[in-house]
This record gives structure tokens, C-alpha cells and sequence, in this order.
């Protein structure tokens, strides 16, 4: 009976996990398509210098010296995601993602993270399309959620 009850807490917590995806340009473009948001956590100055994903919403992680407010982070991502909702997180290369979907996905308790393996260096050189930032940039200013 106890190997029955232990068995089935594994299960559980098994399927509660949330899960971290690499994804490749191909996936990105079909999910961000169907509507899953695209979260770039890069600074302000690499927005302008590549553009961005055309709708990605602009929420800064690690500032110039590499720290984070992680909680007042997540605050921001809340109305852009839902824990139970999927998001797709994109940076430069792909490195600062890798903490913040393992972030998302085991302390905030999102189901799905989408990580964008090759970063947005990788859509750029793959082709894919960029806009330019300024607008979005003004935008979330406004709004103070960049």
C-alpha cells in the first residue's frame, strides 16, 4: 500500500512539473503565430541595435551588470502570461534564456516555457523577420513594463 501511495505522489509531482522547450526558428515562428506571447529579455540597447521578433513583448531581465529582480520581473510577465498559459522567451544567443524559462518553469510555476535556443543572433541570420524596436520601446515605457 505504501509503494501504491508513493507511486502515485511520483506520478503527481511528475505531471505537475513544468517543462522547459528548446525551440528552433521554424517553432518559434508557428507558435508565435498561433499566438503564444514572445517574451525578449534583452537590454534596450540590443533591441534598437537588432530589432525584434514583430510582436514581442520587451521585458528586460538582467540589467548592464547582469542583476535581476526576479520577483519584480515576474510581476511583469503575469499580464503577458498566465502560469497555466505557454510563453516563449528569446534573448541574444540563447544564454540568458536558459535561467530565466528554468526560472519560469520550476519557482514561478509555468507550465510551458518556450526557450529560443539560438536567440534572436539565430533568427536574424536564419532570416527571419525583424521590427523595429522603437515603437514597442515607447510603448512599454509608457506603460512602465519594459
Amino acid at each position: 500500500m505504501r509503494r501504491l501511495i508513493l507511486a502515485s505522489l511520483l506520478a503527481v509531482s511528475a505531471l505537475a512539473r513544468a517543462e522547459v522547450i528548446d525551440i528552433d526558428n521554424a517553432q518559434l515562428e508557428k507558435l508565435a503565430q498561433s499566438g503564444v506571447p514572445v517574451i525578449d529579455i534583452r537590454l534596450q540597447s540590443e533591441w534598437e541595435e537588432t530589432g525584434i521578433v514583430a510582436g514581442s513583448k520587451l521585458l528586460t531581465f538582467f540589467d548592464e551588470k547582469g542583476r535581476s529582480d526576479a520577483a519584480a520581473w515576474l510581476e511583469k510577465v503575469k499580464p503577458i502570461a498566465k502560469p497555466n498559459e505557454p510563453v516563449i522567451v528569446i534573448c541574444r544567443s540563447g544564454n540568458r534564456t536558459k535561467p530565466v524559462s528554468q526560472f519560469l518553469s520550476q519557482q514561478a510555476g509555468y507550465t510551458t516555457v518556450y526557450n529560443v535556443k539560438s536567440g534572436i543572433k539565430g533568427w536574424i541570420a536564419a532570416g527571419g523577420p525583424v521590427s523595429p524596436a522603437a515603437s514597442s520601446i515607447a510603448s512599454c515605457k509608457a506603460a512602465k513594463t519594459c
